[in-house]
């Protein structure tokens, strides 16, 4: 097992920019109610810092771990959603809708279906019914859908993501506990982003919105660091 020194020496550099370029888009804060490509690469510019992030460990651990290939195409549906939703008062909040779906789907493809861990994906499941009871009554038309769907992939994600998490004996990764924890503050996140569009104003949503958004993608990638397939076989690989 690593040490969470050794993580944070090993990858808190490789992490800067994305902490750099998170910063920006809380110092800017470029109003929403004028979206711009100026907007959308600012909002967009930490998502990019974790494709660097992953593509950092080399091209060939990407093509040698599938789990950590999903993670970066979802990162890269997820840069695609985010442009779109900085135009989704035009018309394009379905758009990105559909892109962050995608994300999910390849989020929990990484992630994986050992240990299957039904108790987890029951939870998840009655959760995930709960809040779709508390945004029904607010949605209309497709949104009834839609939104539906989207909470059945997202909670899907989210179960595959804590399925694999041990806090105690000798099989504890870090990489579980950055995949679980992201998992869950990416639901926060949507959670919130639904509420605030669909049901009532959530006092200071766009920063709880978008903070817990980027922990979410950060945590997801540093989980791709110790794959689910055998990364110290690479490694050897490498040496030989």
């Amino acid at each position: 097992m690593v040490s969470p020194v050794t993580v944070v020496k090993s990858e808190g550099p490789k992490l800067v920019p994305f902490f750099k370029a998170t910063c920006v888009y809380f110092v800017l804060w470029l109003p929403s109610s004028s979206p711009s490509w100026v907007s959308a690469l600012i909002k967009c510019l930490p998502i990019f810092c974790l494709w660097l992030f992953l593509l950092a460990h080399g091209l060939g651990f990407l093509l040698a771990h599938p789990s950590a290939t999903r993670i970066f195409v979802g990162l890269i549906f997820s840069a695609l959603g985010d442009a779109f939703l900085i135009w989704q008062d035009q018309g394009y909040f379905v758009h990105g809708l559909l892109m962050f779906a995608v994300t999910h789907m390849f989020y929990a493809s990484a992630f994986g279906m050992r240990p299957l861990a039904l108790r987890t994906g029951l939870v998840m499941a009655v959760l995930s019914g709960l809040c779709y009871a508390l945004l029904y009554p607010c949605l209309t038309g497709a949104f009834t859908y839609l939104v539906g769907v989207y909470m059945a992939l997202i909670s899907f994600m989210g179960w595959r993501a804590v399925a694999g998490l041990q806090l105690v004996g000798t099989a504890w990764r870090w990489t579980e506990l950055a995949a679980g924890s992201g998992a869950l503050l990416f639901i926060v996140s949507d959670l919130t982003i639904a509420l605030n569009k669909f049901c009532f104003p959530v006092p200071y949503s766009r920063a709880l919105i978008m903070s817990t958004y980027y922990a979410a993608q950060m945590l997801i990638a540093l989980s791709a660091v110790e794959s689910r397939e055998p990364v110290e076989d690479y490694r050897l690989s490498k040496v030989k």
